[in-house]
């Protein structure tokens, strides 16, 4: 079954090179007891790791039923070990937070046959454990714990079972209980290799091998050769195994989730510190992009109870180009002007606009205010359309009618709690009734916008401001596609109604709201892109947090690795598990994060009164960098476990 020929094995190079074994030529038939003796140093450890497929030759061929397996990959090497290999160690090698029988599963979780109870039950029930399948290794005995090792060894139903100093940490009761496992095993028709150092145990064996300086000094066999009947042992087809052609199961995924369950939860406080960076990046991110939505929106909310699709026009100032001029060089609009604006084809609506301060009084109270002169379309342009009461019609501005629509603070300064539609106010000493009071609309700016009062244009010009012209216009176009056509239409009407000349075009300016929205929206744009930056660099050092703890669990799990990587693990199979570990880590800190981000931007909504909105793109853009996070930082660690030598990591320390 076994045939070694001029096998050597040197670490190092040089002088210091160490030569483990020195060309073994060795024979092993099917169903052979063997045990192999020397002193520390002979060889004879090294001699079983070759043998078992746990470290390669540095020269010769080792055939296993007859193919040559000395230089397969570490992968293929993996498989042949998982299908015919079954290996029991000194030191146990059980993991501590799975139970005897899910310990004895571990090799068929690597055959995708981890569902495959009955054979765990069967491993256990055949070395005297079927009441301890629920216990935990710390809950075994010494001698329990090393059956729990057999029983795993033999859940693939292996060709050849390796022992590795089984005895060398078990009490005299429990090495008699193992070597009569042993013995019952090898009757049963097993080939059984075993590295012992005690003379007492190797005298249980059929055949003694002897090594001392790498070479094998002697070769003793006790009794007759047995003939074993090869339909009473284990067979097992080597073709296609050393390709590497075995594929993952869904059971294995599955148990790969569970265990990085169990990993995360036994150790709680590292968990949530290396979650933290995550959970705090997220949150920003939700809370930052919750701000920045909000902010448009009520930037796109403001314009909106500005008018949408205005054009404001305004009187230039008295200096044009820095130099002083004199009263009459200003453009004075009329309301003829906004006759002929009316006219142009793209223009809604016009509403004139008369503006000036007054003293408002009403009882004991007063207050000073702006006063605008407007017309009914203005109701509609500003979106200033009363919720209470109603606006002034213009027959009332053909009759310079004395009514008055305020704003909320007026009405809060004047009137209190008293309802004001009917009441009489003084405005510069002149008696105005209120008819209407405008919905709030806010800070402005600077400027309050609801610290107003409006008035028919024609009332505010020859009844309360003293003045023939107006201060401009408010034009409602009707379409913003059309917004620098109507400009320029209304630049036009202005130029040849007041015969104005080329060093004059700036004694009057037209305001484009959307250029105004732009601005403010690109600027709200910006911080929000420098604020999710500075949430997505909280990420990243998140990541690197996750990927210190991966790289400390790593170390932590050193033989653990090597147990999985001997049974049949393979890189991919490491990977796998690492990088789910790291994923569940990054998802769940994730899932808080969002949860934390929501929870802040509602806060501050309701606390400090600022306008957020909560995305689903926000939301999608958390996640996925969580997720990319942990796949991108728990690469690293991943690799870095699915590199390790498998006898390397079993001798970690």
């Amino acid at each position: 079954m076994i045939r070694l020929e001029k096998v050597s094995k040197t670490y190092g190079s040089g002088p210091a090179a160490v030569h483990a074994l020195c060309e073994i030529s060795l024979t092993i038939e099917r169903g052979e007891f063997v045990a192999i003796m020397g002193a520390s140093g002979s060889g004879k450890s090294t001699l079983m790791h070759i043998l078992g497929l746990l470290d390669a030759p540095s020269s010769g061929d080792y055939l296993l039923c007859g193919k040559n397996v000395s230089q397969l990959s570490d992968d293929a090497r993996a498989e042949l070990r998982n299908r015919v290999m079954g290996f029991i160690f000194q030191k146990f090698y059980l993991l501590p937070k799975l139970t005897a029988k899910e310990n004895v599963l571990l090799p068929l979780l690597y055959r995708g046959l981890a569902k495959n109870e009955d054979a765990a039950a069967e491993g256990l029930t055949q070395v005297g454990l079927s009441d301890r399948m629920t216990h935990r290794p710390n809950e075994l005995s010494g001698g329990q714990q090393q059956r729990v090792a057999v029983a795993r060894a033999l859940a693939g139903d292996p060709l050849v079972l390796f022992a590795d100093e089984p005895t060398g940490n078990l009490d005299s009761h429990s090495t008699e209980e193992i070597i009569a496992l042993l013995k019952k095993l090898h009757a049963d028709g097993r080939t059984i290799i075993m590295v012992t150092h005690e003379h007492d145990v190797a005298a249980h064996a059929e055949r003694v091998l002897t090594m001392r300086d790498g070479v094998i000094i002697d070769d003793t066999r006790r009794g007759e050769k047995k003939t074993v009947n090869g339909a009473a042992v284990a067979s097992v087809t080597l073709e296609g195994l050393e390709g590497g052609t075995m594929h993952q199961g869904r059971a294995e995924i599955r148990d790969h989730l569970r265990q990085a369950v169990s990993a995360i939860v036994s150790n709680k406080v590292r968990t949530f510190l290396s979650m933290l960076g995550v959970l705090i990046g997220v949150g920003a991110v939700i809370a930052m992009m919750a701000l920045g939505a909000g902010a448009n929106a009520a930037i796109t909310e403001r314009m909106a109870s500005l008018g949408a699709n205005v054009l404001s026009v305004r009187a230039g100032s008295f200096r044009l180009h820095g130099v002083a001029l004199s009263a009459d060089a200003i453009t004075r609009f009329t309301l003829e002007d906004g006759a002929a604006i009316a006219k142009i084809p793209m223009v809604k609506a016009v509403s004139p606009r008369s503006s000036g301060s007054a003293q408002l009084v009403y009882g004991n109270n007063n207050w000073q205010t702006q006063v605008n002169g407007v017309t009914p379309p203005y109701a509609q342009i500003r979106s200033s359309v009363p919720n209470a009461g109603r606006f002034f019609s213009n027959k009332e501005v053909e009759e310079r009618a004395k009514v008055a629509v305020i704003g909320t603070t007026v009405l809060r300064e004047l009137f209190g709690n008293e309802y004001p539609i009917g009441k009489t106010i003084k405005m510069n000493r002149i008696n105005f009734r209120v008819i209407g009071v405008i919905p709030s609309k806010g800070q402005g700016g600077f400027h309050d916008q609801d610290d107003v009062v409006l008035i028919p244009v024609t009332t505010a010009m020859y009844r309360l401001l003293g003045k023939d012209y107006v201060d401009g216009f408010e034009v409602d176009v009707v379409d913003p596609a059309y917004m620098d056509q109507v400009k320029d239409a209304i630049t036009k009407v202005i130029i040849r109604r007041h015969r104005l000349q080329p060093n004059q075009y700036d004694s009057f300016s037209i305001r484009d709201m959307t250029e105004i929205k732009n601005a403010l929206s690109s600027t709200t744009k910006t911080m929000g892109v420098l604020l999710s930056c500075v949430a997505i660099i909280s990420l990243i050092v998140g990541g690197i947090g996750i990927m210190n703890i991966m790289l400390v669990s790593v170390t932590e799990r050193t033989n653990e690795i090597g147990l999985r990587k001997a049974i049949g693990a393979r890189r991919h199979d490491i990977m796998t598990q690492f990088l789910i570990e790291a994923i569940m880590l990054t998802t769940t800190g994730g899932i808080i994060g969002i949860l934390l981000g929501c929870g802040i931007s509602i806060t501050l909504s309701l606390v400090a009164g600022w306008a957020t909105k909560i995305s689903l793109f926000s939301v999608g853009i958390a996640v996925f960098f969580s997720v990319f996070i942990g796949i991108t930082f728990g690469l690293w660690p991943a690799y870095r476990a699915a590199e390790l030598n498998p006898i390397d990591a079993l001798r970690y320390e």
